[in-house]
């Protein structure tokens, strides 16, 4: 007898197959991909009962939260939502109506504290501003709860030791929201996988494209919605005015630049493409030794504005050579690009379209979110057997799903705490290389720098009285 079920997958598959190789992917790949994910998508067995899920950050527009959200409750047979939080009442409010709506009988609470300790939650969400990433995770993690964190993972240096401290300590799963390891297509998986397989050769050099800094200039002091909890946004940060000019704010979404809650494109683009530079050089938990800035806008100093430099150019010296090169866009011209069709590029890459463009001493490769590119049609070959790099246990089609089943499973995730601390890093060492100035030399095992003044910024003061604890 016919399985309409099977039928209907079959159906999807072939229509997502060709939707995946129209996107500019190798059909044996999109075929790979998709095949596995038949196989990863069948019920698994030996796991009754839903995740309750609470949900910390839940505002505003463009608020990822609600990407997230949108990504968990897909999985309707593995999830329930019970509790949302926000420091902003209108938020929590807007969170409640949204889930209710959709089914979901959730609490709503301004405080992460409540929400983190409930017993109605066995997983956190945490999409909060980067400065209260690790405070909330820890929180969670040490009452018992496994955590999805967005990227960047923490705040400093110190925060993300604390995170791989915190993760060993409770044994609970956290999963960082990189999700390039995951999702487009498996574009950067692949990618990674043709560089770690030597298709390009010995890799000598890789730049991460990332983009500006917005710039603002001077942002008025205005008193802060009534609904806005103020000083528990900035929570462990210096106390400062709520500022804001239409769409300007030191708050909401545009905390990012701003040094005092983010690093800007650093670790907001950075956690991604670093990321992915990372996992090709197969360094994950570790780093550069030397980073050093080459180029860098004089950043906004009046202290009413933002602040993280417009454009920049960061070199990381690795200690086999390779050299990796983060910048606002600042990089090369590539000519003579195929794509896996083996068709050339229309016109020159850029250096400021966004990505990761990896030398190897025999080729050339580019990839972005919607880009695959090498010198040579010959680098998208169908791996032989035993030729593909194992890069992780199983073939996750996203970072939502992904962290789901090992919450199930209890196996690490792909973006586990020492993927995303060790990429966090990365990018500190590039902010702090910005806002010091100095060439800093770092000691991946001690995490530690030579130079006494670049030790000063691997923690900062925490006001009133928060801890990681």
């Amino acid at each position: 007898m016919l399985n309409r079920g099977n039928l209907s997958r079959r159906g999807f598959m072939n229509r997502s197959v060709t939707a995946l190789t129209l996107a500019g992917l190798p059909a044996w790949h999109a075929k790979d991909w998709f095949g596995t994910q038949a196989r990863a998508d069948e019920p698994k067995t030996g796991a009754n009962g839903k995740i309750n899920i609470g949900v910390i950050g839940v505002g505003p527009n463009p608020r990822r939260s609600n990407a997230l959200y949108g990504e968990a409750k897909k999985y309707k047979d593995k999830v329930n939502f019970t509790m949302v939080c926000d420091v902003d009442g209108r938020h929590v409010d807007h969170a409640v109506a949204q889930y209710k709506k959709d089914g979901f009988g959730v609490k709503g609470t301004k405080d992460f504290r409540e929400l983190v300790t409930s017993k109605d939650v066995d997983a956190v969400i945490v999409a909060t501003p980067d400065h209260w990433h690790a405070i909330i995770a820890v929180a969670a993690m040490k009452a018992g709860k496994d955590v999805y964190c967005e990227k960047p993972l923490t705040l400093t240096i110190e925060e993300a030791l604390a995170m791989k401290a915190a993760t060993a300590e409770t044994k609970r799963v956290l999963q960082t929201g990189s999700q390039q390891r995951s999702e487009f297509g498996g574009r950067f998986r692949l990618a990674t996988e043709l560089v770690r397989a030597g298709r390009i050769g010995k890799v000598e050099s890789i730049e991460c494209r990332i983009g500006e800094n917005p710039q603002s200039g001077p942002i008025k002091e205005v008193e802060a919605p009534k609904e806005l909890d103020w000083d528990m946004w900035l929570g462990p940060t210096p106390k400062v005015p709520y500022r804001q000019d239409g769409g300007k704010t030191n708050c909401h979404y545009e905390f990012r630049w701003w040094y005092d809650y983010s690093g800007g494109k650093m670790t907001d683009w950075g956690a991604h493409h670093i990321d992915i530079a990372q996992w090709m050089l197969d360094m994950d938990g570790s780093g550069p030794v030397r980073t050093e800035v080459l180029e860098a806008a004089k950043a906004y100093d009046k202290g009413d504005g933002y602040n993280c430099h417009k454009t920049f150019k960061v070199l990381h010296t690795y200690a086999n050579g390779v050299k990796v090169e983060v910048s606002h866009g600042a990089g090369s011209t590539v000519k003579g690009l195929v794509d896996t069709n083996g068709n050339p590029r229309k016109g020159d890459l850029m250096g400021f379209e966004n990505g990761v463009l990896v030398k190897g001493d025999k080729g050339t490769l580019f990839v972005g979110r919607g880009l695959l590119l090498a010198s040579d049609k010959a680098v998208f070959a169908p791996f032989k057997d035993g030729d593909k790099p194992k890069l992780y246990s199983s073939v996750p089609r996203d970072q939502m799903g992904n962290f789901l089943d090992c919450v199930k499973t209890r196996e690490t995730p792909i973006c586990g705490v020492e993927v995303g601390a060790g990429s966090v890093i990365v990018c500190h060492l590039g902010t702090i290389a910005l806002r010091t100035g100095l060439k800093l030399d770092w000691d991946a095992k001690t995490n530690t720098f030579k130079q006494s003044e670049a030790n000063k910024h691997i923690a900062r003061e925490r006001r009133g009285g928060w801890k990681i604890s």
